[in-house]
């Protein structure tokens, strides 16, 4: 019997960043089908083309942290409950854009601001929907940009939400060295910026970030009260002081994100309250 290779590609590819094992547990995940919903060690190991000893420690990995179910008594294994937490995140956040789409095409139309959703991804805030006002002005952001948290409305409206502890420990070794605009150059500044902002509604900034911008945001929350977005609306600054922007943009804001919390399940926050 001529020898057979441990894996496919790509695992064998120059890439020295991938790592095997990981690839090896995906490809297993993967094989798992609707029309193979169940496989022994021996069917697991002829799909990935290598050994039974090749492929127990890898199956017994996902075993061990839920991601596969052994039952001892055929000797098969099916997929686990910890798959659906792989999924989970994914699928919340598809269903917040599906949901906060036709709801920022209302506020974008009511304000001619243009108008964005965001999530945060450690340090920065992920844009994650843009909907451009009728007038068209450019921006230096679009779907997928990672903008810094601590120097944007939507990133500071989702720091916010960190407890003090949090906030230190995600901020620690920051470097502060490149951050633009009006960004806290301290980790003290930027806690004194993270109290204004728990007590705030919402989040407003004129040419802190970027030259001649206006944004005012605030915070969408989930079925159990946790914050799991933020939205926000931009538009030339025709001057540079935040009581400039007249309340009903706010207030729009704020409704719009009251609409989008409660089509997702949750009971927007009073203010004050966090």
């Amino acid at each position: 019997m001529g020898k057979t290779n441990d894996l496919p590609e790509p695992t064998q590819s120059d890439d020295k960043y991938l790592v095997p094992g990981l690839i090896r547990g995906l490809q297993i995940l993967q094989a798992f089908t609707p029309e193979t919903r169940e496989m022994t060690l021996s069917d697991i190991a002829r799909r990935l083309g290598t050994t039974r000893s090749a492929a127990f420690r890898t199956v017994y990995t996902l075993a061990h942290q839920g991601y596969l179910l052994h039952d001892p008594k055929t000797a098969r294994y099916t997929l686990g409950p910890a798959v659906l937490r792989l999924g989970y995140g994914y699928l919340a956040t598809r269903e917040m854009v599906e949901i906060a789409l036709p709801e920022l095409e209302k506020l974008r139309d009511a304000t001619d601001w243009s108008a964005h959703l965001g999530v945060r991804d450690g340090r920065f805030v992920l844009y994650m929907l843009r909907v451009p006002s009728q007038m068209g002005l450019a921006s230096i952001v679009h779907v997928g940009s990672r903008l810094p948290a601590a120097g944007t409305t939507m990133g500071r409206v989702l720091l916010a939400d960190l407890s003090e502890d949090d906030l230190v420990r995600l901020y620690r070794d920051e470097t502060y060295q490149n951050a633009p605009g009006q960004t806290p150059r301290s980790l003290s500044e930027l806690i004194a910026q993270w109290r204004r902002d728990r007590e705030a509604d919402v989040v407003v900034q004129i040419g802190n970030f970027e030259t001649g911008i206006a944004s005012v945001a605030t915070s969408v929350r989930d079925i159990e009260g946790n914050v799991v977005a933020a939205i926000n609306v931009t538009r030339s600054a025709s001057g540079d002081a935040p009581d400039s922007i007249e309340a009903g943009v706010r207030q729009a804001v704020l409704d719009t994100a009251a609409s989008i919390t409660r089509l997702l399940g949750g009971l927007p926050e009073r203010v004050g309250t966090r």
